[in-house]
């Protein structure tokens, strides 16, 4: 007889964002009946179903309410139905701020409560702020994952009981495992939306030091954001505009591609006025999983991945000029820059893989459905 699989509500904001791919591959990879629930904090849809809130229901909700047999409102209550009907066992809330919207639902329906932050939830001040330092979050919550050490430290001085924190970095796709660089392109890749948490302007900067002593190199930034057209008009300032590619979001094949030709990795991630930062960039995880040396900075959870002088190398925020340079030294040195590289690929196959990652999510469900069971 078939076991029956554990049903796991997973709610995040957004259906398929492209930078979100990490969420994806857990929503494909997680051994149970993932309901998948988006639309903002509060979800306004099901994947599969469609909208939570048919126009039929919304009266009878709303006459609830106004007769005093509820307090939630009606998105609310078409969400608890949901929950109700597909016989939830457990959710799963991607980010902080999802789980500080839903936290009274679970409460309410004493459905057991999981809460992943990322990056921004956990560093942006007034994100923080805004949800109350996550008291009730941290209070209901039966575990909190974080995804690098720095991550995991910040939510304990927050209030989170040490107890709660599991510390679980991303995974990378298999498929980079099975990438052999050529190494025969003097190319510098890089990928991340265009964000101040990610400084690409920092990373162009550092390349034109490297151009002027090579200039043959190059170096291409895939992905879109806010901070896109300041870096084109960087690089035609700079006069770079045949030596850096911005080519826009860019999908995995395409990716692959430049990983398979490229030189390194390159990243010049920092922490925004604001507080925010990374996670662990999975990019960084994927780029070392095909064998490519990473060069980034000493932000977030890129220590926890790239190991100064061993698969990489690690500079402070803002350092340029030392960016510039170690992207320079593998340019003159490829054995090295092929060594890193084979370091790095060694370490996320041995400490990072995807299925390691799925594995601590899968044991952490299956124990907190047993214990309120």
């Amino acid at each position: 007889m078939e076991l029956q699989k554990n049903k796991i509500a997973m709610v995040s904001p957004s259906q398929n964002a492209y930078s979100e791919t990490f969420i994806q591959a857990q929503k494909k990879g997680l051994d149970g009946m993932v309901f998948y629930y988006y639309g903002g904090g509060l979800p306004t849809h099901l994947e599969q179903y469609g909208k939570l809130l048919r126009r039929k229901f919304f009266l009878v909700y709303k006459i609830k309410r106004k007769l005093g047999f509820t307090h939630f409102n009606a998105d609310e209550l078409a969400f608890i139905d949901s929950l109700k009907k597909n016989k939830i066992q457990v959710v799963l809330a991607q980010y902080g701020t999802t789980a500080n919207c839903i936290v009274k639902i679970c409460e309410y329906l004493r459905i057991p409560l999981i809460t992943h932050f990322h990056g921004y939830d956990a560093s942006v001040n007034s994100v923080i702020e805004n949800c109350d330092n996550y008291k009730k979050v941290f209070d209901y919550s039966s575990s909190v994952i974080a995804v690098s050490i720095s991550m995991s430290e910040k939510l304990i001085q927050l209030g989170c009981s040490k107890d709660k924190i599991l510390y679980n970095t991303y995974g990378p796709d298999c498929s980079f495992a099975n990438i052999v660089p050529e190494f025969i392109d003097s190319t510098f890749i890089a990928l991340g939306r265009f964000v101040n948490k990610k400084a690409p302007y920092y990373t162009i900067l550092a390349f034109k030091q490297v151009h002027s002593q090579f200039p043959d190199s190059r170096l291409i930034i895939g992905g879109t954001g806010e901070l896109l057209e300041v870096c084109i008009n960087l690089v035609r300032t700079l006069g770079l505009e045949d030596a850096v590619q911005l080519p826009g979001i860019m999908d995995r094949t395409q990716f692959v591609e430049y990983l398979s030709k490229g030189l390194a990795f390159v990243q010049h991630s920092v922490t925004a006025q604001n507080g925010d930062q990374e996670g662990t960039p999975l990019a960084v995880l994927e780029a070392s999983a095909a064998g490519l040396p990473v060069v980034s900075t000493k932000h977030a959870g890129i220590p926890d991945v790239v190991i100064d002088g061993e698969t990489g190398f690690i500079v402070q925020e803002h350092d340029v000029d030392t960016m510039a340079e170690k992207m320079i030294l593998l340019l003159k040195n490829k054995e090295l820059a092929v060594q890193l590289g084979k370091n790095g690929k060694e370490r996320i196959k041995n400490e990072f893989s995807l299925h390691r990652h799925l594995n601590v999510i899968d044991d952490l469900i299956a124990r907190i459905i047993n214990t309120y069971e």
